[in-house]
């Protein structure tokens, strides 16, 4: 975003806070317009300072002299009076779905996004979806939020290189065959073991897919880990873990389908980078989701296994409607653009200065 918004404004004075690090130890920033002003102080101590013990120190001592301070994480560190606010609040998934959070971060999110959004001049939501919760878990005025849509890198394209699609294969052990691929922490809201119980609903025809998940082990991951050792599906579904930035494009492309049948997300950018690469796409028709996928996926009930599996034996089956939704997604997310996100920000900035 902020390599977009440098194209977009020269003029504005812009300075970048952030937690734990020195200026040596940052790149350069994306324009001469830009200035870093970090603090030693790691994200922890700051979250300790400001909301647990609730310390007045404005990050105007960071900063220095500022019109508007922007929050881009969930929460609103203290401000200088006279100092005007926004807060990015992502998604409300800690209250939608707590089920699947950490406890401690779960009660620390819910005494702080609260009162940060009440602080808060005004309120940017990753979509209507968070919108739509801002508004009926908080009482928060619509008027006081706007929807502000991500954008998607421009490396997400369709890889075609068969060298380089077969390299990535080889260097996160998915061989030959066909695949299924998912893309996020290994967590309950991801909604894997459902989708790893679908893998054993597909026709026997289609028993040679593989399911590739892509992420790291995050908080109760280990019941979906023992589901494939109990379905004895240790060799069609493969955990590589974190996957290089740089690869992601070829894993999408050289994917058969993706699914995303997350139980809660609040925007839902893996839909988006699997459209730019080309890949069907299988998604929950829950929260933000509907949204982002519009009419060029699949949509299922995510606490479905029957559904889940269905509607993946098409999208690898079908190949009429597998090119009618490539084509359609295609379209879906050609809208989504950094250099849009950042001139709608640009003009918020604007207005709030």
């Amino acid at each position: 975003m902020t390599a977009a918004l440098a194209r977009r404004d020269s003029q504005t004075d812009y300075r970048l806070f952030v937690a734990g690090t020195t200026k040596g130890a940052l790149p350069a920033p994306p324009g001469t317009n830009f200035t870093w002003t970090p603090t030693r102080l790691s994200p922890k101590w700051t979250a300790r300072l400001w909301h647990r013990a609730r310390l007045y120190a404005p990050v105007n001592l960071w900063t220095g002299s500022i019109s508007l301070f922007h929050a881009t994480d969930f929460v609103l560190p203290p401000t200088l009076p006279g100092t005007r606010t926004i807060l990015t609040v992502h998604d409300l998934s800690f209250v939608r779905a707590p089920g699947a959070a950490n406890p401690r971060l779960r009660a620390y999110l819910n005494d702080v996004v609260p009162r940060s959004v009440r602080r808060a001049d005004h309120i940017l939501a990753d979509s209507q979806a968070t919108k739509d919760d801002l508004i009926d878990l908080y009482d928060t005025p619509a008027t006081k939020i706007d929807v502000l849509l991500s954008g998607v890198s421009a490396q997400f394209a369709p890889v075609t290189d068969s060298a380089r699609l077969s390299a990535v294969r080889a260097r996160y052990g998915i061989g030959d065959s066909p695949y299924i691929l998912a893309v996020g922490t290994v967590q309950p809201r991801k909604n894997y073991e459902r989708l790893i119980r679908a893998l054993v609903v597909l026709p026997r025809v289609l028993d040679d897919v593989k399911l590739v998940i892509v992420g790291g082990r995050g908080w109760l991951s280990s019941p979906i880990y023992k589901a494939v050792e109990q379905l004895h599906l240790t060799d069609r579904v493969i955990f590589p873990g974190f996957a290089d930035d740089a690869d992601l494009p070829t894993l999408y492309s050289g994917a058969r389908v993706f699914a995303y049948p997350s139980l809660y997300e609040g925007f839902g950018l893996p839909i988006l980078e699997a459209f730019r690469c080309g890949v069907p796409v299988l998604s929950a028709s829950t929260s933000s989701l509907v949204e982002v996928a519009g009419s060029a996926a699949i949509l299922i009930d995510p606490f479905s296994i029957d559904a889940i599996a269905n509607g993946l034996a098409q999208l690898l089956s079908d190949d009429a409607l597998r090119s009618r939704l490539i084509e359609a997604g295609y379209a879906q997310a050609a809208p989504f653009t950094w250099d849009r996100a950042a001139e709608q920000l640009r003009k918020l900035y604007q207005h709030m200065i």
